[in-house]
């Protein structure tokens, strides 16, 4: 269902879903070390009526991407260049937009700033524009409840520096999974799990290497007014991760930015507000193609 496309010294897998002729929306998933079917389904509705269409893609060593790029090329900066030269690869320069989620979205941020007016929007959903908001991060689990979830928690992202393969790159994500919902066990975190069970390729030398790197090190809060181009910002109100105060402040530094927030969710709007998150997005969309 999905191929190689080569950017500069490497190549990324993308899964291409809707009608060939719809405008591409480039999707980046979470992470670092994860892959696209992080969003499992739940975009899917985005290409119905064939207006749309979505090109998922591993980012650089992830995923089903080529696992041959060198470790030195492991920045966001450079995976921020490869939207670039993903959008060149596959003929769309000339119009197309961008989806991060999570650290997808600081990907997504940096190519905003580092290439203004190249995509015709970017859309931000749970990011950050500087790394020194995951500070928030400690107090939250601090305060996260049941304490057996806290230390489940707790002990997942220690494992990231050690993690060596598959199954123990997937555990742990799973052990995460509570607190990226609003409902630690409720019923969209047992259906998130249902929905993506045993589709994820992990790149488990790529979680090792970015637990160690403040995830990227995203900094670009004072570069937020180069960007020329429209910028939809997804908060959840309820997010541990990417406190929606990061969201909101990055809104008011960017010049044609409309802010939106998840007032039931946590780090993950687009499965706990499913039907608000894809609306919210396609008028987005709506906007930039009319």
């Amino acid at each position: 269902m999905g191929r190689l496309v080569e950017v500069a010294d490497t190549k990324l897998y993308v899964e291409e879903r809707g009608e060939p002729s719809g405008f591409p929306l480039l999707v980046f998933h979470g992470g670092p070390g994860l892959d696209h079917t992080w969003f499992g389904d739940y975009l899917d509705p985005l290409t119905e009526g064939g207006r749309y269409r979505l090109v998922l893609a591993d980012e650089r060593a992830c995923g089903r991407s080529d696992r041959t790029a060198p470790r030195q090329t492991w920045t966001l900066e450079r995976m921020a260049q490869d939207v670039s030269d993903l959008a060149a690869s596959l003929r769309v320069i000339e119009g197309y937009a961008t989806l991060g989620h999570s650290y997808g979205a600081f990907l997504v941020l940096q190519h905003a700033v580092d290439h203004p007016g190249a995509p015709r929007g970017t859309i931000v959903s749970a990011g950050i524009a500087a790394a020194r908001w995951l500070e928030e991060v400690d107090r939250q689990l601090a305060a996260f409840e049941p304490v057996e979830l806290r230390e489940q928690v707790t002990s997942s992202w220690a494992r990231e520096r050690h993690v060596q393969t598959q199954d123990e790159a997937s555990a742990l994500i799973e052990d995460q999974m509570p607190f990226h919902f609003r409902a630690p066990r409720g019923a969209a975190l047992q259906e998130y799990l249902r929905r993506t069970a045993g589709l994820a390729r992990y790149a488990p030398d790529v979680i090792r290497h970015f637990s160690s790197q403040d995830y990227g090190g995203i900094d670009v809060e004072d570069r937020l007014g180069e960007v020329t181009h429209p910028v939809l910002v997804l908060g959840g109100r309820h997010d541990r991760t990417c406190a929606v105060g990061a969201s909101q402040d990055m809104a008011r530094r960017l010049p044609n930015a409309e802010l939106v927030v998840f007032e039931d969710s946590a780090h993950m709007m687009f499965a706990e507000e499913q039907d608000r998150f894809l609306a919210t997005v396609r008028q987005f969309l709506d906007r930039i193609t009319s």
